[in-house]
């Protein structure tokens, strides 16, 4: 008898999974029964919340949906922090839990792992949580899940079988092809009237999110056809080279960006939320757009969120592009052109704002210095904070964090193996702090297990140093931020990590080139001279 679970398996496995996440447990072991078998990869984290975070980091290398295995009750509250965090990110993440029998859903009586109402409690961290309740409604559930990754704004999908779906009977189900569904196109007018505005724009300013992730070659030729100056959010980091002369950076929160941004008279958004932690991580609410405002998105809730458009356009973010430039002018962009010297002359206050900076830019120059190609997965964190505007790559998805949207702690580790599963040839730097580092620390075992090669860079300042600040400048007695930090190199020594202090920036390039290709290294920097700011 083939079960419902062997056949799960089989369906993920013919729409292109190949890596699940996930710690088996007794409600979860029948939907192993059928992984030997198949040419899916399986990762155990250490705990659930490491399941979520790896399968997002996962997902943001590879495009793909990230899939965690979940066992009920306490294996889906410990895995609702991760998805808040894809949730607010748009990352396509697809949570296979199990849940009590038929019989006993919502009884009070104790079942072991019971809850109430688990698809209650996914609700605000999914794009919809479905209960499977007979084996025959698998596929139909499984497609609509795909089609929210490959069609609208990706999201985290929550899908619960009960204990007797698992093991009942599937020899009558056949395996489904995968539909491919189209993305929404923009409508002819509204592309017409933006490329009119946008063609007499005196001081065009473009503003590019995540959304645009597969439409590298398009921002560029948009940028360069608008003569505009272009912000990326963090998620956008490398869709503008950093050598482009247009490119302000993701620098939306400084006086200078925020100036040449009130002053733009068309402002074309596109692919952003225009999100409190892009445009305002100084929390002031100084983030002004007083010119013409242009949105393009997919979520067509999200256009008319934080800043009112003057024109909202639903859909893709490529296929919106596309269509703007073909109905543009030809490109105008060039050496000297307005919208390079405007650019250029933000980008020089910039480097002036930035000039107690230098032990930073040393300290990711050391880093690209050893890997030109590196993808950096970081947590919130000074490092990470500060990369955020310092750091701009040539390409996108190498530059990702969780100091965006839900703003959690302990993701970078977990998401950096991900990362480096996804695409493995890639060198893959976890930027995290000492306080982050303790929400996830055993995930370190998980790393040895998988023999993910990444660089863990472990910034100290023996406790929550961002924090304490933070109450220092509120004139708040600092409590609760002077954590005992105990000795991170022995740890993951025994962990069975290579793990080294470094003494200078030398001794960093020095680690760097002698990481093993099997394993983490983690390398502590403290903060204090050379490294302190």
């Amino acid at each position: 008898m083939t079960t419902c679970g062997e056949f799960l398996v089989k369906q993920l496995e013919a729409w292109g999974v190949d890596t699940v996440f996930g710690i088996p447990g007794v409600h979860t072991v029948e939907l192993y029964r059928g992984l030997p078998q198949s040419g899916m990869r399986h990762i155990t984290p250490r705990h659930e919340q490491g399941a979520g975070f790896m399968a997002d980091g996962y997902a943001r290398v590879s495009g793909k949906p990230g899939v965690c295995f979940i066992i009920t009750g306490p294996g889906m509250t410990n895995i609702l922090t991760a998805m808040a965090q894809a949730y607010a990110d748009s990352i396509p993440m697809l949570v296979i839990s199990s849940v009590n029998e038929r019989a006993r859903l919502g009884s009070g009586n104790g079942y072991l792992h019971e809850l109430p109402d688990q698809r209650g409690m996914t609700a605000g961290v999914t794009a919809f949580s479905h209960t499977v309740l007979s084996v025959e409604q698998l596929p139909d559930v499984l497609a609509r899940a795909f089609a929210v990754f490959d069609s609208e704004r990706p999201r985290p999908v929550h899908i619960e079988l009960p204990l007797d779906i698992i093991t009942a009977n599937a020899d009558q189900m056949r395996v489904q092809p995968r539909a491919r569904l189209s993305r929404p196109a923009p409508c002819a007018d509204s592309i017409r009237d933006a490329a009119h505005k946008l063609a007499n724009a005196k001081l065009p300013l473009l503003l590019i999110g995540g959304g645009c992730l597969e439409a590298s070659d398009e921002v560029i030729a948009l940028a360069t056809a608008l003569d505009a100056p272009t912000a990326l959010t963090i998620n956008a980091k490398g869709l503008l080279p950093a050598d482009h002369p247009l490119l302000l950076g993701s620098n939306q929160s400084l006086v200078p960006v925020r100036e040449l941004a009130a002053a733009a008279d068309v402002i074309l958004a596109i692919g952003t939320e225009l999100g409190e932690t892009d445009y305002d991580v100084v929390f002031n609410g100084g983030f002004a757009l007083n010119g013409e405002l242009i949105r393009i998105d997919i979520d067509p809730q999200q256009l008319v969120r934080n800043h009112a458009p003057t024109l909202a356009i639903h859909s893709d973010a490529r296929l919106a592009m596309v269509a703007l430039l073909a109905a543009l002018p030809a490109g105008k962009s060039g050496a000297n052109s307005p919208g390079v010297q405007r650019a250029a002359g933000v980008r020089a206050q910039l480097a002036e704002d930035f000039s107690g900076w230098g032990h930073y830019r040393e300290l990711f120059a050391t880093l690209l210095g050893a890997y030109p190609q590196a993808r950096f997965v970081g947590d919130s964190t000074q490092t990470v904070y500060s990369g955020n505007h310092l750091v701009d790559l040539d390409e996108p998805r190498r530059w990702f964090n969780s100091s965006t949207g839900y703003g959690t702690l302990g993701y970078a580790l977990p998401a950096a193996i991900g990362a480096k599963l996804a695409e493995p040839q890639t060198p893959v730097i976890c930027l995290m702090g000492d306080g982050g580092l303790q929400f996830s620390l055993p995930e370190l075992a998980s790393a040895v297990e998988a023999k993910v090669g990444i660089v863990l860079l472990l910034w100290n300042n023996y406790g929550y140093g961002e924090i304490k600040g933070y109450m220092q400048r509120r004139d708040i007695t600092p409590i609760g931020v002077d954590i005992y930090t105990p000795d991170f190199i022995a740890i993951a020594r025994g962990f069975g990590c290579v793990a080294e202090r470094a003494t200078d920036m030398q001794h960093l390039a020095q680690l760097l080139e002698g990481a093993p290709s099997d394993r983490p290294l983690l390398i502590e920097v403290v903060q204090a001279p050379p490294f302190a700011p």
